[in-house]
């Protein structure tokens, strides 16, 4: 397999398309918006499931030999770190999701300053903290989002799974998860994705009122965002012993 065709080839079948296949896809972070590298900013596309999306063990790990024998070509770190977080989030693989963190740690010496690259691994962090409950991970993809946010303070999507990193932990930080996405949700009114992790944050502090009114400004924001049935639902189950 030629040096390029790994990164070409996961890429052009998985597309934008990064981690996660829990809170029904709501967290994940190409729906509505883009975060890491989409985690930086790339479209997302439909995934295919099928032998389009499969590669061999040994065609992986043949490619991260070689990563590994040229640590300093940038280009082929950078390339097969990003194309293998994304492969490995669509395998919710937490292995590959180790590897490439590390491949990524090495691009990321060679260019500190290189944004997509920053992006994705804190996203392969949060996806490890995520599927272990490991708090640590959890810790390290928010002390790289802080380097991606010093880049680019105005990253919605970024300062996004900022707080969810609050949210996710284990045990959660409720308060700290709020914090951070109130500031999201003022700076960016009309960014979906915020606005239904803040409703859940809020319901998760049985903070009824807020959660309604946040609600109201989700659904005036993007009637569409597949979030809205399952938190309509959750408002109304935190009405009932009201009634």
């Amino acid at each position: 397999m030629h040096k390029n065709t790994f990164a070409f080839v996961v890429v052009a079948a998985i597309g934008g398309f990064v981690a996660g296949f829990w809170f029904a896809n709501s967290i994940n972070r190409s729906a509505g918006s883009v975060a890491p590298d989409q985690a930086s900013n790339t479209n997302s596309s439909t995934v295919t499931q099928g032998s389009d999306t499969e590669l061999s063990d040994a065609e992986i790990r043949a490619k991260i030999t070689e990563a590994d024998s040229n640590p300093r070509n940038l280009s082929f770190q950078r390339d097969l770190g990003v194309s293998l977080y994304r492969y490995a989030a669509m395998k919710q693989d937490i292995g590959l999701l180790s590897e490439s963190a590390r491949i990524l740690e090495r691009a990321k010496a060679l260019d500190p300053r290189d944004h997509d690259v920053i992006v994705a691994l804190g996203n392969a962090h949060f996806d490890i903290g995520f599927y272990r409950k490991d708090a640590a991970s959890f810790q390290k993809a928010r002390d790289i989002y802080l380097e991606a946010l010093k880049l680019k303070p105005a990253d919605a999507d970024v300062a996004t799974d900022f707080g969810l990193t609050y949210f996710l932990q284990e045990p959660p930080d409720y308060p700290k998860a709020q914090a951070q996405l109130e500031k999201v949700t003022s700076n960016n009114p009309d960014h979906d994705r915020s606005l239904q992790f803040l409703v859940r944050t809020y319901l998760k502090q049985n903070k009824l009122s807020d959660a309604e009114k946040t609600f109201a400004q989700l659904k005036s924001v993007n009637s569409n965002n597949q979030a809205i049935p399952e938190l309509a639902s959750l408002i109304e189950a935190q009405k009932e012993p009201a009634k």
